[in-house]
C-alpha cells in the first residue's frame, strides 16, 4: 500500500508574492478542499514569520512542506555562496515550522542561461553546494528534494536524470528527486521510467497538467505516472500546482495568458477527486 499525502501548492491560490494574509488565505483553503498538505514557496527575502504560520497550521490541522526556487542572483555555478547562504535560510525556516522538507529548483536560477549546456566545472560547484547545504539540513532531520524543470526555464538539471546523477556525486542520503509532470512532459520520454530509475530517492511530486489546467485534461499520460508509483511504493507527497486566471496577477507570474475555465477552488476540487479516484484504483 502506497503511503502518499495529497498536497496544494501555495500556487493553487494565491500568486507567489508571500504575505501573511495571503499565506493565511491559502493555508485555510488547502485544509476547507480537503488536503492533507499544503507546501508553501518561500519567498527569496525569507520575510516569513514562521511561528505565526505553525500556529495556522495547527489551526486548520494541516501539514506543510516548504519548497524554494533560486532566483537569478542565486545562480549556483556562478555565486555558490549566496545560494548556499539562501538554501541554508531556506532550511531555517522549514526547521522554525518543525516540518521535514524543503523541495524546489535548487539547482540554478531559474530563467539563467550561459548558451551551452551544463559544463563539468559547474556540475562539481552544485555538488559541493549540495554536500554542505545536505549536511546543514542533516543536522535539523531535514530532507532536500531537487526539482528538475523544462529547457526554456534552466539548462542545468531538466530531467530526472541530471537530479540523480548530481546526487550521486554528492554521496548524501538526504537529496531526494522532486518531479513535476509539467516539466517531465517537456522534457522526459514517458512518465514510467524516470519514477523507476529514481525508486526511494524520488519524494515529491507536483501534480499538473501539460497546460496547468485540470488534471485529465491534458496530455499527461496519468496511468503510466500511477503505474510506476505503484511499482516503487511510493511513499511521498503529491501536490497539485495548477493555476487559475481567476488568482489576480497571477497569468502575469506564470505566463498564464488563456483564460482558464475553471476557478482556482473548482480546480482544486476537480483536481483532487481525480488524484482520490487514481490512488484509489
Amino acid at each position: 500500500m502506497m503511503n502518499i499525502k495529497l498536497g496544494a501548492s501555495l500556487l493553487s491560490w494565491i500568486t507567489p508574492l508571500w504575505n501573511a494574509e495571503s499565506g493565511r488565505y491559502a493555508i485555510e483553503r488547502t485544509a476547507e478542499t480537503g488536503f492533507d498538505l499544503i507546501e508553501i514557496l518561500l519567498p527569496n527575502s525569507m520575510d516569513f514569520d514562521a511561528a505565526t504560520v505553525k500556529k495556522q497550521l495547527k489551526e486548520n490541522h494541516l501539514e506543510a512542506v516548504c519548497s524554494l526556487n533560486l532566483p537569478k542572483d542565486a545562480h549556483i555555478a556562478f555565486y555558490p555562496d549566496v545560494a548556499e547562504k539562501l538554501i541554508k535560510k531556506a532550511i531555517d525556516k522549514v526547521d522554525e515550522l518543525e516540518t521535514s522538507l524543503l523541495a524546489g529548483v535548487l539547482h540554478s536560477g531559474i530563467g539563467v542561461f550561459t548558451g551551452k549546456p551544463l559544463m563539468d566545472s559547474e556540475k562539481e560547484i552544485i555538488a559541493e553546494v549540495w554536500c554542505n547545504v545536505a549536511d546543514y539540513a542533516q543536522a535539523r532531520t531535514i530532507d532536500i528534494a531537487v526539482e528538475p524543470i523544462n529547457r526554456y526555464e534552466s539548462y542545468v538539471c531538466n530531467t530526472a536524470e541530471n537530479v540523480l546523477e548530481l546526487i550521486k556525486k554528492t554521496e548524501k542520503n538526504n537529496l531526494f528527486l522532486h518531479l513535476d509532470t509539467f516539466h517531465m512532459n517537456i522534457e522526459e520520454n514517458n512518465f514510467y521510467d524516470p519514477i523507476i530509475s529514481a525508486g526511494k530517492r524520488l519524494k515529491h511530486i507536483h501534480v499538473t497538467e501539460s497546460h496547468r489546467g485540470m488534471l485529465g485534461e491534458g496530455n499527461v499520460n496519468w496511468e503510466a505516472l500511477f503505474s510506476a508509483l505503484e511499482a516503487i511504493n511510493f511513499e511521498g507527497n503529491l501536490v497539485l500546482e495548477n493555476f487559475s486566471s481567476s488568482v489576480p496577477g497571477m497569468q502575469e507570474k506564470v505566463s498564464l495568458w488563456q483564460k482558464s475555465p475553471y476557478n482556482a477552488l473548482e480546480l482544486a476540487e476537480g483536481s483532487l477527486a481525480f488524484l482520490k479516484k487514481h490512488i484509489d484504483k
